[in-house]
């Protein structure tokens, strides 16, 4: 094996004084093995060295919360399913951003599988996949490739693997040029006797490898996810994965099969780090030791050594522990299924030599770590940030200022459903398998995506949020918001909110600008989380993300995705966005809770109508008032259902005028709306004021009937309403429903055929 030079340490993301740590850990310098293993678990994307400390400030406990953060996925309650027998949701949300920049099409698609397999890995069956995508200018030279590469990589993935794509969102910004994010989100749904965990244990139970073999693929993916893009991005594609989706299939279809014997001790998905990562987590929460032999790794290629065995992350791949005598039947199913199946070394007992990962190659000892330090002992890191204060003035965010007010409302409502930020996604939600199981009962074209819990009468609704440019303007704020607009899109469809995951997307931590960025971020979703008693049960943090690649941005915008879960009682309830009927009363709740001396009312600053239009990106990020976002989460639950509303959309990017658009072109209906008073009419109709609904009313008497009971707080039941109008004819704003959907379906079609 080649010496370990400081070029050898450096070349493996190993700064000087973490390289003085493994030779302490070890007590001798470390082989080429052992350095790769110590390279992967304490890379960033494995470790969490930078974000940890802040990690812990998060609320992750709730009645409902079976399992929180710390294992495959979150697991939260959903009440009883067929038979009696109660279930659980299990969901999590990561990133593939890195591979999807260097390799779009294997990029997304082995995120896809990843996160499926993360899912799976803990019993549940996949129900639903969703993402969330950032790219860079769409006349940027390589993002149209990006997009196009990104978008069939999802599709061909997940439509192949049989697990419905059901929703997600796609923004454009110049600060994505050179760093795009591709976010993917799975929901899975399991019995809860039937859930499986990761901690291995039991000295002397076997340790089995299940899945495809073992390649080259991938070697150093975690490494590569762990720092910034430099001039040679496109010469890291071979740390890019290939995926199988339908060998994906296969191994979920095999692992449910074994699981519903009671063969499994534990199990984890051979996730970043491949083996390395599965074996020393598995061994480190069980408290336990870990022996493989290496010539006994199903391989693909010849030749593969020790440490391409260890640091490959070839996908579709398990690592069990099982009980002993139960390697035959679980051998069996595996064949059955046309997968590879290997036993591949024991549990061993922590307390004889302090729980060590040992590997044998060719009857040689190539690896012998003590697993404390690849763990929970990994570095951590309370990397300096700026102050509130500093934070602001490095941002040089300018103050909104004056605004000249909107000359033409139609015509600004017209170019905001043109962009590319609003414009209609029917040429990705095309390419996506919406329908596969026929459990889904509406995509998150509206707001949130909701799909039936199959033999119930319950269905779950999930959506994924975030706002960047609040995010950078105001990073606490931001946060908030990012927690509350999920609130809001799973209300909206009538289900009550439960639990969030998360895929944290910074720039560079060491500088101290961007931990700001993380820390005030998860300060803000802490304070929303605990006010919406809406928890977080899993998640991912993705650091690094900036580039220094000819014609790429530097650090991507502050872009903390949440992934929100919640439930319907019963789906014949299910709110949707589209007008239903002419003549029903048109509401808008949330507005006039800013009535009073001095009122902040119509927020433009950081709104899309200031950037599209006026070509500013200037002034604060709306504020969003938490206790009132809660009220009228739920009193727009009690409204739906009570069956008093017939159609329900949050007020959010584009203000007033885009909801209302976009609530008419769903139902091929438009809308008699008038202006308010006090307001300047940009203010108004696209002005981004958080906590608001838009809520049409067949029936206006049992609706003021219900507001008059006092269910609610006063502030959000009375005087957070105001009618707005009436639904009917075929304008909204004075345009024409054919002018607003020729508009709205303009962007992706010319872009792509150009």
């Amino acid at each position: 094996m080649p010496a370990i030079t400081p070029e050898v340490v450096e070349a493996h993301g190993l700064s000087p004084e973490e390289y003085e740590r493994v030779l302490k850990a070890l007590g001798r310098e470390p082989n080429l093995v052992e350095l790769g293993i110590f390279s992967v678990m304490w890379s960033e994307h494995c470790s969490y060295k930078s974000s940890r400390i802040h990690l812990k400030k998060l609320p992750t406990e709730a009645p409902w919360v079976i399992c929180g953060p710390g294992e495959n996925a979150g697991v939260i309650d959903i009440g009883e399913g067929p038979g009696g027998v109660r279930q659980a949701a299990i969901f999590k949300m990561e990133s593939h951003n890195h591979p999807s920049y260097i390799e779009p099409y294997q990029g997304a698609a082995t995120g896809v599988g990843g996160i499926l397999r993360d899912v799976f890995t803990m019993g549940a069956r996949p129900v639903a996949n969703l993402n969330a995508l950032r790219f860079g200018r769409p006349d940027h030279p390589k993002m149209k490739h990006l997009v196009q590469g990104v978008v069939a990589g999802i599709g061909g993935y997940g439509n192949c693997v049989g697990v419905p794509t059901v929703g997600g969102e796609t923004n454009f910004h110049a600060a994505y040029d050179g760093n795009i994010l591709v976010n993917a989100m799975t929901v899975g749904v399991a019995d809860q006797d039937k859930i499986f965990y990761s901690a291995a244990s039991g000295v002397g139970n076997p340790i089995v490898y299940v899945g495809s073999k073992t390649g080259r693929d991938g070697i150093h993916g975690a490494t590569m996810a762990s720092a910034d893009f430099g001039e040679d991005a496109d010469a890291k594609r071979p740390t890019v994965q290939v995926g199988d989706p339908f060998t994906e299939k296969l191994l979920i279809e095999a692992c449910l099969e074994l699981m519903a014997t009671d063969a499994i001790v534990a199990i984890q998905d051979m996730g970043a780090a491949g083996l390395t990562s599965s074996s020393v987590e598995m061994a480190s929460k069980g408290g336990a030791g870990i022996r493989l032999d290496m010539n006994k790794v199903p391989c693909r290629e010849t030749g593969m050594t020790p440490y391409e065995m260890m640091l490959s992350e070839s996908q579709e791949r398990m690592l069990m522990v099982l009980k002993p005598g139960k390697e035959p039947m679980a051998e069996a199913i595996f064949r059955k299924w046309e997968l590879d199946f290997a036993v591949i070394g024991e549990v061993t007992d922590a307390l004889a030599d302090g729980g060590h990962m040992v590997l044998e190659w060719n009857s040689e000892v190539v690896c012998d770590i003590p697993l404390a330090p690849l763990a929970d002992e990994a570095p951590l890191y309370d990397r300096p940030h700026l102050s509130t204060e500093e934070y602001k003035a490095w941002a040089q965010v300018k103050p909104l200022g004056e605004v000249p007010d909107s000359a033409d409302i139609g015509a600004d409502l017209l170019k905001l459903m043109a962009c590319p930020d609003l414009a209609s996604r029917a040429w990705i939600w095309r390419q996506y398998d919406s329908q596969v199981g026929a459990d889904t009962l509406q995509l998150s074209g509206g707001d949130a995506a909701v799909v039936r819990v199959h033999g119930t009468r319950k269905a779950l609704a999930m959506s994924t949020d975030c706002t960047p440019r609040y995010c950078y303007a105001d990073p606490y704020e931001g946060g908030k918001q990012a927690v509350a607009e999920t609130y809001r899109n799973i209300s909206a469809v009538g289900a009550k909110p439960l639990a969030i995951t998360n895929c944290l997307n910074f720039a560079n931590p060491q500088r101290p600008e961007i931990m700001a960025q993380i820390v005030g971020c998860l300060e803000g979703m802490s304070a929303a989380c605990r006010v919406l008693d809406y928890p977080i049960v899993s998640g991912n943090v993705s650091l690094y993300n900036e580039s220094k690649a000819t014609g790429g941005g530097s650090a991507i915008l502050p872009t903390p995705a949440i992934g929100g879960v919640g439930l319907l009682d019963d789906y014949a309830a299910m709110a949707t966005i589209a007008f239903k009927a002419a003549g029903e009363a048109i509401y808008l709740m949330g507005q006039e809770r800013w009535a009073g001396p001095n009122p902040q009312r119509g927020h433009l600053g950081q709104s899309l109508w200031l950037r599209e239009i006026h070509g500013r990106e200037d002034g604060d990020a709306p504020t969003v008032d938490l206790t009132l976002e809660k009220n009228s989460g739920e009193f727009v639950r009690e409204l739906i259902a009570a069956g008093l509303v017939s159609a329900v959309h949050d007020v959010s990017d584009g203000g007033l005028a885009v909801a209302l658009a976009e609530m008419a072109l769903a139902g091929g209906i438009g809308a008699d709306v008038e202006a308010h008073p006090d307001f300047a009419p940009a203010a108004w109709w696209f002005g981004e004021d958080q906590g608001r609904y838009v809520l049409t009313v067949p029936d206006v008497d049992a609706f003021q009937a219900q507001i008059a009971k006092g269910t609610r707080d006063a502030d959000t039941a009375s005087s957070g309403l105001r009618r707005i109008g009436t639904t009917g004819g075929d304008k909204v704003l004075g345009v024409s429903l054919a002018d607003l959907r020729a508009a709205h379906e303009r962007f992706f079609r010319d872009w792509m055929e150009a």
